[in-house]
């Protein structure tokens, strides 16, 4: 559920892309110099909004036209840097804000493909280009001739006649060099370069294995018996899985991202619950070419030696500074706050599950007792859902409509557009005044060569200085049936359809002049916000009736059931707190060492580590552990997976907020839009927040929500 965007700013390096010094393959070698006269890269697409000519771009045409962005952006940061003329906002930061295009377009399509639709070949240039990226961000922030420009109309800034927007961007300008090293001394910024490189490197290594082990991982089990339980489509997958692996007449159930595995509440067999476990929890630490124990403990240490460097204690205080939340103080405060009763609601839970059961539980059985459970107490299990969710009436009669009914905009599919994979749809969305707003690319199905997951990102990001609107590509890793069978989602498949599309709305409804600002250039843990309120409409009744109906009958969901489904909305959460918490927990102490004071064991640090904070109970493990954990060891949200609950705190205060103002209504949308989805990082994020909201948000609708404040 996160966002992956290239940055606009500098052209820093995608956030879930960075990367291993290796060459590329002699192949992609040789053909890069044939590529270079006829790449379709080197130029703006002449399809709509610069929508990527997919059908024309191959593998070979990335690390040319990489070198053709950083050699431009070069030139024309040069260029700026010695300007004989006096340094002004136009001809120093404006400047900036347009140079480096060829890259940015570059580097937004390789970075998508790549964790959408890799190859050898891909990953080979990620490898290459992560750290070249590294060094180029650094041959920019650490121009003294080029930060001596923005420091001089930074102390001006109160006498430039700014508009807001402006005064703010340079604001951030001067940020990012000062955080990037701008005032380091010679030295030091030859210290810096180096960490960078190697950080960008390990990065991209802890990415790559990740998917590696994912797929090797996955369990192969010898009979149809021992999967007793799962859908027999779900079965039939296995087997065609399997055979494709050269498992003849076996079954090859494949592994998701996140510690729990959708099977688990399904199988039957406890001895093959617990093997599914198993396999899960010993990605990247099971020995092995893909084993991510030594990279996590060279990537801890790197960055807060980076940290250090820079005048922070650690990393997190580094990488929070710049975050609604400040500083790792506040962070730690929430995160505790929460811990105790948490647990103990997830005692509570487990409690109820060895009852049902008969006797002891363990964490592989968590989601089939549960679901008994669930049975038992509201008289329903998510079984019963699942023929009411197929992936259409989700998508078009669900998700679509609800935007429809909120903000008037209107989706149209076009064949036309060219795409990496045929499961990959397109719409053309239309604003409520009939004029084009944005192009939506819907990649909804799990493939081997697809990170796990759901996530966000966009090819083209709005910009009125640029005159561009947005091209926003959703992510889900929803298995595929086989041919001619409904894709039928489960219930976390559907808010998580709604979630990802609440990201999409924030790119597609930016309305900024500077790309630096661009939909979701927000901090880490303000951008979760939007895209968790537009969770609330998967459960609201107009829209929930809209989609919920019988894939074969087409008859609506019976109202009881939709009841229960309200009803049991707090189920379940001490579990689903204490996981993400867990996991949140990790990422904090993790970047909270001194560059003297990592651990050798990185197993044996996680188990200590929950233990001190109150969170080791067996039967609720992290959602990620660490050596599986791409939020915080590939970069994106490092020492920032705690966003996802401090932006549920907002979250919780506007659902408030729409339902004080009667739900879903067009006058309601439209005060979101203008107030907050349109407006990007132009302002303070917690300064947007108000100006929708009216006041700061209180914890208590979150504790309600979460059934925290319970005794």
């Amino acid at each position: 559920m996160l966002v992956l965007t290239a940055s606009l700013a500098l052209a820093f390096i995608p956030a879930a892309h960075a990367a291993s010094a290796a060459t590329p393959t002699a192949q992609a070698t040789t053909a890069s110099a044939q590529a270079t006269t006829m790449n379709p890269l080197l130029k703006p697409s002449p399809l709509p909004l610069q929508y990527p000519l997919f059908d024309q771009i191959r593998n070979e045409h990335f690390l040319p036209a990489f070198a053709a962005g950083m050699a431009g952006q070069l030139q024309e940061i040069d260029r700026i840097a010695n300007d004989r003329a006096a340094p002004t906002f136009e001809n120093t930061i404006v400047a900036m804000e347009k140079s480096g295009r060829l890259l940015h377009r570059v580097s937004s399509t390789f970075s998508n493909l790549q964790g959408a639709n890799t190859n050898d070949t891909l990953d080979a240039v990620d490898r290459e280009m992560s750290p070249k990226l590294a060094a180029h961000s650094d041959a920019i922030h650490l121009n003294p001739k080029l930060f001596k420009r923005v420091d001089t109309l930074y102390a001006q800034r109160g006498k430039l006649g700014l508009d807001a927007e402006s005064k703010y961007l340079l604001e951030r300008y001067h940020e990012d060099f000062v955080r990037a090293g701008a005032k380091l001394s010679a030295q030091d910024k030859e210290k810096l370069k180096r960490l960078n490189g190697e950080i960008a490197t390990l990065q991209t290594t802890f990415t790559q294995n990740v998917l590696k082990e994912i797929n090797a991982s996955a369990l192969v089990v010898d009979t149809r018996e021992e999967l007793a339980g799962m859908p027999e489509a779900a079965i039939n997958a296995a087997a065609a899985a399997a055979n494709e692996k050269g498992f003849k007449g076996k079954f090859l159930v494949a592994l998701q991202n996140t510690t729990g595995q959708p099977p688990l509440g399904e199988l039957t067999n406890p001895q093959v619950r617990a093997r599914l476990m198993a396999a899960s929890l010993a990605r990247g630490s099971r020995g092995g070419e893909f084993d991510n124990r030594e990279v996590v403990r060279k990537l801890a240490r790197l960055r807060a030696e980076q940290a250090r460097l820079l005048g922070y204690e650690n990393f997190a205080a580094y990488s929070l500074e710049n975050q609604t939340a400040k500083n790792p103080a506040n962070v730690n405060k929430l995160l505790g706050e929460l811990a105790r009763p948490a647990v103990d609601n997830a005692r509570r839970e487990g409690a109820d599950l060895a009852a049902v059961a008969g006797g002891a539980v363990t964490a592989a059985d968590w989601d089939f007792y549960s679901d008994k459970v669930r049975a038992q107490r509201f008289a329903f299990d998510e079984k019963q859902l699942k023929p009411y969710f197929e992936l259409n009436n989700v998508l078009v009669n669900g998700v679509f409509h609800a935007a429809t009914k909120l903000y008037g905009i209107t989706f149209q599919e076009r064949k036309d557009l060219p795409v990496y994979d045929p499961d990959v749809r397109v719409f053309d969305v239309i604003d409520a005044d009939g004029k084009p707003l944005a192009i939506f690319l819907a990649d909804l199905y799990a493939r081997p060569n697809k990170q796990g997951g759901a996530w966000m990102n966009e090819y083209v990001s709005q910009s009125a200085l640029l005159g561009e609107k947005s091209v926003v590509g959703n992510h889900q890793s929803i298995p595929k049936p086989p041919a001619g069978e409904p894709t039928l989602l489960t219930f976390d498949e559907v808010k998580t359809m709604f979630h990802e599309f609440g990201h999409a709305l924030h790119g597609m409804f930016s309305n900024v002049k500077y790309p630096r600002f661009s939909g979701t250039s927000v901090p880490r843990d303000f951008v979760e916000y939007p895209s968790q309120v537009n969770e609330m409409w998967a459960v609201w009744p107009e829209v929930l009736a809209n989609y919920a109906k019988h894939y074969q009958t087409g008859k609506p969901m019976p109202k009881e059931l939709l009841d229960k489904i309200t009803a049991s909305r707090k189920f379940n959460q001490g579990f689903a707190t204490t996981e993400y918490l867990a996991a949140s927990l990790l990422d904090q102490k993790w970047h909270q060492l001194a560059p003297d004071a990592i651990p050798a064991d990185v197993l044996a640090f996680e188990a200590a580590a929950l233990k001190e904070a109150g969170v080791d109970y067996a039967l609720v493990p992290p959602r990620y552990r660490t050596t599986y954990f791409s939020h915080s060891f590939s970069g994106g949200y490092s020492a920032g997976y705690y966003a996802y609950l401090w932006a549920e705190k907002l979250d919780a205060e506007s659902v408030l907020w729409f339902k004080e103002n009667g739900g879903l209504l067009r006058k309601n949308g439209d005060w979101f839009r203008k107030t907050l989805l349109s407006r990007g990082g132009t302002a303070d994020a917690m300064e947007l927040f108000r100006n929708f909201r009216g006041r700061d948000a209180a914890i208590e609708p979150l504790l309600e929500r979460r059934g925290l404040n319970a005794k």
